[in-house]
This record gives C-alpha cells, sequence and structure tokens, in this order.
C-alpha cells in the first residue's frame, strides 16, 4: 500500500520537473554571451587574416655609406646565373680549411628567416625582415667587407613561422626584383636602391600565400619580370623598366602558389617557363606571339606542400621533387605534330616514374643539382636508413642510388653548391662540408662549424672566392680562395 501511495506522488513531479527542464532548454539561448570574432582580433598579421594591410611598397629609404669595388663576378638569383646551383669559371678554391679553420670575413645579423643573397660587382643583396621596424627590407652590402650601405624597404606586420624572410632576389646591371613574405614585389634600381615600381600579389591577383609565407624566387629575363601568383594569373610577365603587365597567363584551375619556383626550359626549340603550382605542373610559353600562352600541364604530383623547384633535365624530362611523403616524379614532354602544320606549339605529358621517397631520388626543401649526367640530392627524412643524406643517381634511372655519404654524414634540410669540382654543403646546425664532386663515391675533403647555427637552410651563393651562407638569424662570407 505504501509503495503505490509513493509512486502515485512520485510520477506527477518527476514529469512536471522534466516538463520544466525541458520548457528551460527550449528557452536557453547558448550563444547569447559569445561575441562575432573578427579578422585581426587574435593577433595574427592583418595580410593573412582577412584584412590587408595598407603597404606601401618602397616608402623607406636608408643609405648609410659608400664603396667601390674591383670585384667583377656574380651570383644573380636563386640557383645562379644558369639555374643549376653550379659556380662556372671559378677562382681556385679551398679544398681544406687549414688549421686556422674559416676564414670568416664578416657576419651580419639578420631578422629570423632562410631569405639568401645576390652578388653583383661586388655588392651583396638580400631581402630581410627587419622586427624592430616590422619592414621587409632589401640591405646592400659590401662583398670584401660586410659594410652596409644602403636599405630600401616598407612596413609589413609579418609574424614567426618557422622563419619570416624565405626569397633570393634576382638582378641585372639596372634592375633589382624582389618578393616579400607576403607576397610583395618590389623593383629597385641596384646601383642606389631608387625604388622603380611595386605590385601585391594577394592584393591585385588574389594570391593565397603559402602557408609558410612565399618561398618563390623572381625570375628576370630579357628586362620582363616573371611570378606565378596564382589566384586570378596562374603566371605574369612585368616590364622591369616601367612596372607594366606585358603578358597573363589565365587561371581557370584556380592552382595556387607554391614554395617553389620558376625554370626556364627548351625544348625542340620551344623556350617556356616550367612551375610546380599546388595543383600541378606546367608550362608557359615564354617567347613569340603566344608568350604567356599556357603549352602543357599535368596533374599527376599535386602534393599540398611544394618547396624544390622543377629540375630540367636532358631531352624534354623533368624531375620534381616534394617532402611530407610525396616523393618524386619523371615526366617526358612530347611535341605534338600534324600534317599540316609539322611544327607547332601543343605539347603532351607522359609520366616516366612516379614513386615514394624511399624508392630513389628525392627532396623535400632543396633543389636537387644534375651534374655530369646525374643528380644529386639530399634526401628528405621520410626517406629511410637513407634520410638526410647526399645521394647520387644516373640520371637515367632515378631510383637506383648509386652512392650515399653514409650515416655519419646527414644533413638535414641545409643547402648544397658545386664550384670548382667540389661540394660546399651546409648542415642544419652550422657546419660546412667540402667534398669532391664524383659520380663514383662521396669524399670528405674537410669539414667545420662555421657558427653554432640552426635551422640553416637559406641557399648558398659564391662570388670572386667568397662564400656566403647563412642559419636562421645571421648570414657569414667566408673567403674560400686557394
Amino acid at each position: 500500500m505504501l509503495k503505490k501511495l509513493i509512486l502515485k506522488n512520485i510520477i506527477p513531479i518527476i514529469a512536471i520537473f522534466s516538463f520544466t527542464v525541458f520548457v528551460s532548454w527550449l528557452l536557453h539561448d547558448p550563444v547569447k554571451d559569445l561575441t562575432v570574432s573578427l579578422p585581426g582580433l587574435d593577433n595574427r598579421p592583418d595580410s593573412i587574416s582577412g584584412k590587408r594591410e595598407k603597404v606601401k611598397i618602397g616608402e623607406d629609404f636608408e643609405s648609410f655609406s659608400t664603396e667601390t669595388s674591383e670585384l667583377t663576378d656574380s651570383w644573380t638569383r636563386f640557383r645562379g646565373a644558369d639555374f643549376d646551383n653550379i659556380k662556372k669559371n671559378s677562382v681556385k678554391l679551398i679544398s681544406k680549411f687549414g688549421n686556422e679553420g674559416p676564414k670568416i670575413r664578416w657576419s651580419v645579423e639578420l631578422g629570423e628567416g632562410h631569405a639568401a643573397p645576390v652578388i653583383y660587382n661586388g655588392k651583396v643583396y638580400l631581402l630581410d625582415y627587419v622586427e624592430d621596424k616590422k619592414s621587409d627590407v632589401l640591405r646592400c652590402f659590401s662583398l670584401e667587407s660586410g659594410k652596409e650601405l644602403w636599405q630600401r624597404g616598407y612596413k609589413i606586420h609579418v609574424k614567426r613561422n618557422h622563419g619570416m624572410s624565405r626569397t633570393v632576389p634576382a638582378i641585372t646591371e639596372n634592375y633589382i626584383v624582389t618578393i616579400g613574405p607576403m607576397g610583395h614585389v618590389m623593383c629597385s634600381n641596384p646601383k642606389n636602391g631608387d625604388f622603380l615600381w611595386g605590385i601585391n600579389l594577394e592584393k591585385d591577383y588574389a594570391a593565397e600565400i603559402p602557408f609558410w609565407y612565399t618561398g618563390q624566387c623572381p625570375l628576370i629575363d630579357n628586362d620582363t619580370a616573371i611570378f606565378a601568383p596564382g589566384g586570378k594569373s596562374l603566371m605574369i610577365g612585368v616590364d622591369c623598366a616601367t612596372g607594366e603587365i606585358v603578358w597573363e597567363t589565365p587561371n581557370p584551375d584556380k592552382w595556387q602558389m607554391s614554395h617553389s619556383s620558376i625554370m626556364p626550359m627548351e625544348f625542340e626549340g620551344k623556350k617556356m617557363y616550367v612551375y610546380a603550382a599546388i595543383g600541378g605542373i606546367c608550362g608557359i610559353s615564354a617567347e613569340g606571339d603566344d608568350k604567356g600562352q599556357l603549352l602543357w600541364k599535368t596533374t599527376e604530383f599535386a602534393p599540398s606542400v611544394v618547396a624544390p623547384s622543377p629540375l630540367i633535365l636532358n631531352n624534354g624530362k623533368i624531375l620534381l621533387t616534394a617532402g611530407y611523403g610525396a616523393g618524386a616524379i619523371l615526366v617526358q614532354l612530347i611535341r605534338q605534330k600534324s600534317d599540316r602544320q609539322k611544327t607547332n606549339n601543343t605539347f603532351s605529358v607522359k609520366t616516366l616514374e612516379k614513386y615514394k621517397p624511399k624508392k630513389g631520388i628525392a627532396s623535400e626543401q632543396q633543389t636537387p643539382i644534375l651534374f655530369n649526367k646525374h643528380i644529386f640530392t639530399i634526401l628528405p627524412k621520410d626517406a629511410g636508413s637513407k634520410r638526410n643524406q647526399l645521394v647520387c643517381s644516373s640520371i637515367d634511372d632515378c631510383t637506383k642510388i648509386l652512392w650515399t655519404s653514409g650515416k655519419t654524414d646527414r644533413f638535414g634540410l641545409g643547402p648544397y653548391i658545386i664550384a670548382d669540382g667540389k661540394f660546399f654543403i651546409l648542415k642544419d646546425d652550422g657546419t660546412l662540408t667540402i667534398a669532391k664532386a664524383s659520380t663514383t663515391k662521396f669524399t670528405v675533403l674537410d669539414k667545420k662549424r662555421v657558427f653554432e647555427g640552426q635551422d640553416a637552410w637559406g641557399p648558398i651563393a659564391i662570388a670572386d672566392g667568397y662564400l656566403l651562407m647563412r642559419d636562421s638569424k645571421k648570414m657569414v662570407c667566408i673567403d674560400i680562395r686557394r
């Protein structure tokens, strides 16, 4: 009897409580205390948080000193004059550092990054990010003394993201062109730093800046600056004298800017620009009435991150590598011909090899070197037991490794260059190795720790027997003349 009485009273109470909870739930607004999240409130740079900064490219200039030089050698762009990372016609260079170690001529502190210099007639030019000024700054130094001569720059807020600056300028007698971390192009007079013109690739072309900022290095071809913004235009050509756009390549596939740089190529008499975008690989006409038009493309290799540039081999072959497990692809261009027109500008692309990094030549960051019909590269960290080792492969079979630097000589993501028949290889930590440039075996001649560095990834430049290299915060000039 008591049990029935309890149930008779509890059931209505439970029902009333449940109904009250249900009504309260219906009437409750769970977002009434939330505010709208506006771009920029998380302290990100405006240019990557949805609100573009008002940037006046080239607005700032400072002159510090003047200095003349009798030096005439040069290193004019990313991978050098011939785009192969080989210093030709070099003075005789050292094979060993000697008892006193590397001859450091001078050093200079830099903003955090991996941007590398060009060298022209005794002057060094580097696009730096100066944190105190919150500015991209083109800095000009004396190659012989390291004295800073002038700066040309503009204010832009950039946060650290495994460094900030990443690009190498392109220089000629009359023009030097740079691309900053947020896609700001600046053209100046290398003789005195005078500003000529600027382009904001993000604002003007709806370019999507890569996650680790702009890594694409500019190209100057016959006084035309070439860029691959993605967004509205896959590639553009700009008159260096006027800043006027002289041609544009449409981008119907909406391919995006990568960290890779444009490489020139000639195949069966046709000159073209080869670019690895986020979306695929393409060839753009570099001459004639069809200049700027798409000649061919392939989506067979389209990783989400691409840093190395296309390596142009022989007979229309192109090797492209990428990190994060992507591996590599080797493609062959084929020129199409018809009975009516024996020669035209239509090409097809055939995949010859496609493999993961454990299976052959691959690279995560640096572009491999083609030398004496062999390919040299530092394998990525996901290449198994050969990870981070310098390796050699025949041009005829990219999946066959002929030799490696071995387990005791691993170099991480560091750069390497060939000069005077020798490799100069920079390890992540600032150790510089000199080795024979041989296709038969790896032979170390000498190695020394040049500085207590970290993330020494910026490309090496050599001119007049001086080697310029950097880690994330310092650039060093070494006298390597024999």
